[in-house]
């Protein structure tokens, strides 16, 4: 409280008014509850330090640019690159394979999309797992999603600079990605809602390329066109039957399947960043799961109906040969080759430029509690973590390194670390939102179906995918460098971290959240 006296200055002046916002919450299993009352004056004294010196993020995203975001973000060169190496491994039954990570990407989506709605926190879901878990759980996630993040960035652009050699055979894979990487990095550095805004057209273009291609896929297997007969499903019991390799291949091919649903994420890292965080989430998310799961299990089905498995193993990393380029060509599109070409780079910038605000972002929140060095949680005066954007451009150039060595097989490496690091990161999801569902106070805008019992499904099936260590020696290759990396942070935590953690900070997160909340309820 404020006395009369207190709240006028020296000279008897009128009281200064001050705005006032009370936030509430309830700890996870604490009786107490948190009351923050944050004041400010309406007209900031001149004083006042700049707020993106302490790291304030923008919030500018819009409703339809988050439900873009989250539904390009995840639809990337998994598609259109790693599934050759699926179907190599699984034959037309990838089509269960696919099926299978729908459905685990689905509880991941709607248990971040649920938590995010009631908490859109800066730092996302690692911010969460910091509260509901622990301290050390929310540090230990964040930094292996960051890792996951340089993964898929490093993936997008080197898959991408592949198809850029369709136009320039005689350009160099390091410079394809350097370039492109520079390209990305320029994107994110202008302003959250620029980066917003070219997202969302990089998306739209994608998914529509992605209906189009189910669209007239469906017409030539079912109906075909005057002068092609119809293609049928004879081609997915052919060559070997249905499951060539026995459930085995469908077994090991989750390991390259999932690698297509990196991304699903997003959802929740940037609820902080969005205009109307509660509102934005509850539609990207419903959609978003939906959504992917049809495109991915339809696209990979007509694949394996429009071409011989044998075939369409054989055709990764190369556009001439994709089942991409023989849709477009039956319907009489010249340059359908190039064409499609321009729809993978596309796909691929887009993903790698989600993945470069995604680390960014983490970054400056392992930042903000003190869990990173604090420079990290410096913006510019457009909200822009801009020393994040700098250090994850760092990864990018570590793989223009690999690439100019001419490593063979760089693709699926990084594919197999990102995936093992991934199903750390969702398993680590849904334990947070195990903990979460506890001590819910029904203010979340939807809830996921089933609950915790559909948790504990997705957990079950993400270990399934991680038992996938055991037979595949990409998988085996990716423990060797995870496993390091999870004792070295460990031990950073348990040497230097664990002194400067910054729960303050952490509450301040929520506060924030609340606020957002708030100010569109």
């Amino acid at each position: 409280k404020r006395s009369n006296e207190s709240e006028r200055g020296s000279g008897g002046s009128t009281p200064a008014a001050f705005s006032c916002h009370l936030v509430v919450f309830r700890a996870p299993c604490q009786k107490i509850e948190y009351i923050y009352v944050m004041t400010s004056p309406s007209s900031p004294p001149s004083t006042a330090s700049d707020p993106h010196e302490h790291g304030h993020l923008s919030r500018s995203l819009t409703h339809r640019q988050m439900a873009m975001i989250a539904m390009g973000s995840a639809l990337g060169t998994g598609l259109f690159l790693g599934s050759g190496d699926a179907i190599a491994v699984a034959g037309p039954a990838v089509i269960i394979s696919f099926a299978i990570g729908s459905a685990i990407a689905m509880t991941i989506a709607l248990a971040m999309g649920e938590m995010a709605s009631r908490h859109p926190v800066q730092g996302g879901f690692g911010t969460l797992a910091a509260r509901y878990l622990s301290p050390f759980w929310g540090y230990l996630v964040r930094w292996l999603y960051w890792i996951v993040t340089v993964g898929v960035t490093a993936a997008e652009l080197y898959a991408c600079s592949l198809y850029l050699q369709f136009w320039a055979p005689d350009l160099p894979q390091w410079a394809g990605v350097a370039i492109l990487g520079a390209i990305v990095v320029a994107i994110n550095v202008v302003s959250v809602k620029s980066f917003g805004t070219i997202e969302f057209w990089l998306s739209s273009i994608k998914v529509i390329a992605v209906v189009v291609f189910i669209l007239v896929g469906l017409c030539l297997v079912f109906f075909g066109l005057p002068g092609t007969p119809a293609a049928g499903v004879s081609n997915w019991t052919n060559d070997g039957g249905f499951m060539p390799f026995g459930f085995k291949g469908v077994w090991v091919s989750m390991a390259l399947v999932m690698f297509s649903f990196g991304g699903i994420e997003m959802l929740s890292i940037s609820a902080a960043e969005a205009k109307d965080p509660a509102r934005s989430i509850r539609t990207a998310a419903q959609s978003t799961v939906v959504r992917l799961s049809f495109f991915y299990v339809a696209a990979i089905g007509i694949i394996v109906a429009l071409v011989p498995w044998k075939e369409a193993s054989g055709a990764a990393g190369d556009v001439r040969l994709s089942p991409f380029v023989m849709v477009f060509h039956e319907l009489g599109i010249p340059a359908a080759a190039g064409l499609t070409n321009l729809i993978v780079v596309i796909t691929a910038l887009s993903a790698a430029n989600a993945n470069v605000y995604a680390g960014s972002r983490f970054l400056h929140s392992l930042a903000a509690d003190s869990l990173a060095p604090r420079v990290l949680e410096r913006t510019t005066t457009r909200g822009i973590p801009l020393p994040g954007i700098i250090v994850h451009a760092c990864g990018i150039l570590v793989v223009v390194v690999l690439a100019m060595t001419g490593i063979g097989g760089l693709f699926p490496l990084i594919m197999s670390t990102v995936i093992f690091s991934a199903v750390i990161v969702w398993v680590l999801i849904l334990v947070t939102y195990i903990v979460y569902h506890r001590t819910r106070d029904g203010r979340e805008l939807f809830r996921m179906p089933g609950g915790v019992v559909t948790a504990i499904a997705g957990i079950a099936g993400l270990l399934f995918v991680f038992s996938t260590v055991i037979a595949v020696e990409r998988m085996q290759l990716a423990a060797m460098v995870g496993i390091p990396f999870v004792l070295l942070v460990t031990l950073a935590y348990v040497l230097v971290f664990r002194h400067r953690i910054s729960v303050d900070a952490i509450d301040a997160s929520f506060a924030e959240a609340e606020k957002a909340r708030a100010d569109f309820s």
